[in-house]
């Protein structure tokens, strides 16, 4: 007998491969949010990769993010270290750059932690990508600094 969410899960598995970019983004969204992303952790990486529409891209890599854990943005970072077309890099980047969960101390304090972690990955893409990141951004003491500046 298939329980009511293995069927869901089927029907997602399938819905991956549609024609239509509406629908392979909401199987993206949906995806993301499962208790079982290790067992769908291919058709995310696809879906990442979408190669006929980046709004696929982008609605999957925001839900994944929007998970605020190290797996989440562990998927977003093996697809950034993988993608080869630019408008794929470009909204994998701006999911990243952008999500504003970032944007508050505890989320900021969150996103270091996890690319600490992910910076010792096992994966050399993910590893690189947490490494770039991580060597991009500035101490807090240093925008706190310039901050209480004022305008020039």
């Amino acid at each position: 007998m298939v329980s009511p969410g293995d069927q869901e899960l089927s029907t997602a598995l399938r819905d991956a491969d549609s024609p239509d970019w509406s629908v392979r983004a909401a199987v993206g969204r949906r995806l993301a949010a499962s208790d079982k992303l290790d067992e769908v952790a291919d058709v995310l990486h696809r879906l990442l990769l979408d190669l006929r529409d980046s709004g696929v891209t982008k609605e999957t890599a925001e839900a994944l993010l929007a998970r605020r854990d190290r797996a989440g943005l562990r998927c977003v970072l093996l697809a950034s270290s993988q993608a080869v077309e630019f408008w794929t890099r470009d909204q994998l980047g701006a999911a990243l750059d952008c999500n504003p969960e970032w944007m508050t101390t505890d989320g900021a304090d969150r996103l270091i932690e996890q690319l600490h972690e992910l910076a010792a990955d096992d994966d050399d893409g993910v590893r690189d990508e947490a490494q770039g990141i991580l060597s991009s951004l500035r101490p807090r003491e240093e925008w706190a600094r310039d901050s209480d500046v004022g305008p020039l």
